[in-house]
């Protein structure tokens, strides 16, 4: 079966059985009352590296209205993406699937790539919800590659939003906001629960703009840490000489993004300078912007108390992708290194979780969620969904045979910041990476060298290990349906033009050809 007659199965099963749902199918609905069904709010924020948090021991970010999220339920130290791109993995946060399977591979949305499909909303958990009964919303960032449908309520930020005095499209119809975007974004979420039917649950999508690149925080935040130098983290000055020609050839480096040129970072500054002013100025201003998404989040905590919603009201905070805080010399994400696929995932639901848990054990992932939602809801797991609900695991009652690995997929090339196609598999202590263009791969012992900086693969005393791992990864890609993606990496590799996907190659940038090996 290729690869979009897959996506195709996929898709129109969760439509039919999302037509089920909403005919009211006995078969799709278990036996819950309407009245003990909770409310749910998922909470995401954009590019939100676990680390930048003090739940996660950020001694210097304080969060404390997201760490009373997960002090109030559980905090899971191995929440993961399965391709760590916004769209794509906004796209499984909605329906349960690899991006491979959705069909919605790039950041397609300004780009206009081609052979994407626009998101099937149908089978996406928010309108399964409201089709069996839920006050649905959707408020702030979207990035999905067609506007919210079906929802009761939408207020998205057009693309990527900007930070200040933002476009939205409210129910439709372009307006402007006033004052920070995540401000704004707060009070219409606030709005939204304010203004809901009392007689039945409501379900939001609470989507920040923050912290996205631009980093551009609200006035009252602008002078945090400015008396204070960040201290970057062991990897920043590693060279990565010795790295895979994929990663010499991305464009990741920190000493070269050019965001604060306007503060005197010359680019014919000596690297190291380069690095060192440009994480300063990027560390705080991520900081500030993070600063901004507290604030609104405990407005929202504060409001559920007063209105008596808290107790039966699942809560999920979580983001699209991880980010490279100048770890490896990096920013961004994409890669399948462990601050790009990690990410914060806190849960709580008084009336069914117990306070205070840290889950260090089992591995959740972007997939999960929208099962996870279902299952809340009273409703079926779609049986297409890749992913599984861990309602059980947050209630204390993991299954004896949760997963001990996952697949993790990137496909987008040649495109912003030049990062190769590949797949890789991890477990609880090691990692494969297979670079597809060129053929490289990558091994890693997590449990000795967990900063990823000793590559093992190729050595004779990892043999093994290796030939185990690459039959897993073969094992888990057949698992998901996951086969060839053609039309996402130039046939010939030195052909590095952003050409093949609706944009003229004299109008795209390029990427650097492959060093030499």
């Amino acid at each position: 079966m290729s690869l979009f007659t897959h996506r195709r199965h996929v898709l129109q099963g969760m439509t039919g059985l999302a037509a089920l749902t909403a005919a009211g199918c006995a078969t799709t609905t278990r036996a819950r009352p309407r009245g003990d069904r909770p409310n749910i709010i998922f909470i995401m924020t954009d590019d939100h590296a676990q680390s930048a948090m003090s739940a996660y021991g950020n001694q210097i970010l304080k969060t404390p209205n997201l760490d009373r999220i997960g002090a109030g339920g559980v905090r899971f130290e191995n929440a993961f993406v399965t391709n760590s791109l916004c769209l794509p993995s906004r796209a499984t946060y909605l329906t349960g699937l690899y991006s491979h399977a959705h069909g919605m591979v790039t950041n397609g949305a300004e780009s206009n790539f081609n052979n994407e499909p626009l998101l099937n909303h149908e089978a996406t958990w928010p309108i399964m919800l409201r089709k069996a009964g839920y006050h649905t919303g959707v408020v702030g960032k979207w990035h999905v590659n067609t506007p919210p449908q079906g929802y009761d309520y939408s207020a998205v930020l057009p693309g990527q939003g900007q930070y200040f005095n933002p476009p939205l499209d409210v129910q439709g119809v372009r307006t402007r906001g006033q004052g920070h975007t995540d401000d704004v974004i707060g009070e219409l979420a606030m709005g939204f629960v304010r203004d809901r039917p009392k007689d039945s649950p409501f379900a939001l999508l609470f989507q920040f703009k923050a912290p996205h690149r631009g980093w551009e925080p609200a006035e009252r935040f602008k002078s945090a840490f400015a008396d204070i130098d960040i201290p970057p983290p062991p990897t920043f000055m590693e060279d990565i000489a010795s790295r895979p020609r994929a990663i010499r050839a991305a464009d990741l480096l920190i000493a070269d993004m050019p965001d604060y040129r306007n503060r005197g970072v010359r680019a014919d500054m000596p690297q190291e300078e380069r690095a060192r002013l440009n994480y300063q100025y990027f560390i705080k201003d991520y900081y500030r912007v993070l600063l901004g998404v507290d604030e609104n989040v405990g407005k929202m905590l504060d409001m559920l108390d007063r209105e008596g919603l808290s107790e039966n009201t699942v809560i999920v905070y979580t983001t699209d992708n991880g980010m490279f805080l100048g770890d490896h010399g990096m920013f961004d994400k994409r890669l399948m290194y462990e601050q790009s696929i990690k990410v914060p995932m806190l849960v709580r639901h008084p009336a069914s979780i117990a306070p205070g848990q840290v889950n260090s054990e089992q591995m959740v992932l972007n997939v999960d969620v929208a099962p996870t939602f279902l299952d809340y809801a009273g409703l079926e797991r779609d049986p297409h969904m890749h992913g599984r609900s861990w309602k059980n695991v947050v209630a204390g009652a993991a299954p004896a045979d949760w997963r001990q690995d996952f697949l993790y997929q990137y496909f987008e090339f040649p495109a912003a910041h030049c990062v190769r196609p590949h797949r890789g598999v991890r477990d609880r202590r090691w990692k494969l990476i297979h670079w597809e263009l060129p053929d490289e791969w990558e091994l890693y012992d997590l449990q000795s060298d967990p900063n990823e900086q000793t590559n093992l693969a190729g050595k004779p005393e990892h043999t093994a290990e290796e030939a185990r791992l690459k039959d897993r990864l073969a094992a888990l890609r057949q698992e998901v349906g996951d086969g060839d993606l053609p039309g996402y990496a130039p046939a010939d590799p030195d052909d590095m033009r952003f050409g093949g996907y609706g944009l003229p190659n004299e109008e795209a940038p390029t990427c650097r050809a492959l060093p030499p090996e």
